[in-house]
């Protein structure tokens, strides 16, 4: 299914988000930049790469996300009378300038990895070819877009991983800096669902959630919120450890009994939130089945990662399925893992330009140096090792291009997928990835090879850059 089919409610977001301009979504230093190109007539056609120099979490591998608000930011990209009253008020830039940025629409192209891909560090995942203040410009908004996702559908990745076929819920709304982002990527790395209501609406996602703290609390005894729970909905599940987690499943199982009998309402899943969730866990499952419940699920939740779930169920833990929280929507590593999170480290960098001199462009900056030249990547096999070559190059022998034309001439290709189907791509790749670049400590490196002639390109741009140093020294 696409986005263009679905129901209309179920594409709100996406025409909330066509009704605002983003031409304000950039950091100052592009629109300056903008304005110093425009003035000096530096303007002709470039390519940025964007990629990533690491894989996260001590990782070997990303998962790529968001290509779909990624171009819904480009789609919307655009300023209004307001944005460019403001731009006059605080710059002052030429009101004939402002005039440019009013017409402004994107005409470029863009070359992306599809959602769901893996991906490895330093191959492009998204090439941009424009006029280069329209390149320029869309940086921080395609860097934010795409950085952000990848990390979270990464991390979801590695989750779902861990959880060797159990269930794994995207809890992190609370904790998240964007929480749709989180929501949709989350699902696209493999999440079942998602807890953020508007999420799960506005990309047709699965909603889950048990119940809090407080509305235990708010009863004058765990047994009569439980059952208030039990009565109200058909099929629910329960939060354990308000209290003492031993005595609260013996009256959920005897609440969930008695209601069964009476109105037929499951309870279909318990959660433990705190305290030692495995002896919890083993507790709990050997209670609901002496009570005949063994079809209801043990889920956990509270500060969970990839490697506290292998821990968990490498220890016995009968767990059916996990919630997983700020660790998952913010893209966070761990103390105790030694891992690093947060960012993505996704860079932006202009690689070819079709001025006065030699197009090839290069940063020269030791481990953040760049590879110049318009740059495809192909896989080559089952996963045995990627190429990264130019262009102009042949094709690799059994190859497959990882790179797809999204945007062409300012027009945008094909329909947005929805995250659930991009779901069951992610799924296949990661379970196609052979297990020793999975491993989440210590994954073996994935082979990325350069061709000779992006070699030999490197190499003389350096060089033409080191000597025209040279000469203004």
């Amino acid at each position: 299914m696409t986005r263009s089919e679905l129901p209309g409610g179920d594409i709100e977001l996406f025409e909330a988000n066509a009704r605002t301009a983003t031409g304000l979504y950039v950091d100052l230093y592009h629109l300056d930049s903008a304005y110093v190109s425009w003035r000096t007539g530096q303007n002709a056609r470039a390519t940025f790469d964007l990629y990533t120099r690491s894989a996260p979490f001590g990782g070997a591998y990303l998962l790529v996300a968001g290509l779909e608000p990624a171009l819904d930011f480009i789609r919307d990209f655009r300023y209004t009378e307001d944005d460019l009253a403001y731009l006059d008020r605080s710059k002052g830039y030429d009101p004939a300038f402002l005039d440019e940025l009013r017409r402004f629409r994107f005409s470029g192209d863009i070359l992306a990895m599809p959602e769901g891909t893996i991906a490895f560090p330093n191959e492009p995942l998204l090439r941009v070819t424009a006029p280069f203040r329209e390149a320029l410009l869309l940086e921080s908004g395609l860097l934010r877009a795409i950085g952000v996702s990848t990390l979270i559908a990464t991390k979801a990745a590695r989750l779902v991983d861990a959880a060797a076929g159990r269930g794994v819920a995207e809890f992190g709304f609370r904790r998240a800096q964007d929480p749709y982002l989180a929501a949709r990527a989350a699902v696209i790395g493999g999440c079942a669902s998602t807890s953020f209501v508007a999420g799960a609406k506005a990309f047709h996602l699965p909603s889950s959630g048990t119940i809090p703290h407080a509305l235990v609390q708010a009863y004058p005894s765990e047994r009569e919120a439980f059952r208030a729970v039990a009565e109200s909905l058909d099929r629910y599940s329960l939060l354990l450890d308000t209290y003492d987690v031993r005595s609260a499943i013996v009256a959920a199982a005897a609440v969930a009994n008695d209601v069964k009998q009476r109105l037929r309402h499951e309870l279909a899943a318990v959660r433990l939130d705190s305290g030692d969730l495995l002896a919890d866990s083993l507790t709990v499952r050997a209670v609901l089945d002496e009570s005949g419940l063994r079809e209801t699920k043990v889920l956990v939740s509270g500060d969970l990662d990839e490697f506290r779930i292998a821990s968990l169920l490498e220890a016995g833990a009968p767990i059916d399925g996990f919630g997983v929280g700020g660790n998952l929507s913010v893209g966070l590593g761990s103390i105790d893992s030694g891992t690093v999170g947060g960012v993505s480290g996704a860079v932006y960098k202009l690689v070819w330009y079709e001025g006065a001199g030699d197009p090839a462009r290069i940063k020269l900056a030791g481990a953040k140096s760049t590879w110049p030249g318009r740059k495809l990547v192909y896989r080559i096999g089952e996963f045995v090792e990627d190429v990264v070559q130019l262009e102009a190059e042949a094709a690799p022998p059994d190859s497959l291009p990882l790179l797809e034309p999204v945007v062409g001439d300012g027009a945008f290709l094909r329909p947005a997928p929805l995250p659930l189907d991009v779901r069951e791509r992610s799924l296949a790749s990661v379970d196609r990835l052979p297990v020793r670049y999975r491993a989440l400590r210590d994954p073996a490196p994935y082979p990325v090879r350069r061709s000779l002639e992006l070699e030999s390109l490197r190499d003389l741009a350096s060089e033409q850059w080191a000597d025209s140093i040279g000469a203004t020294r």
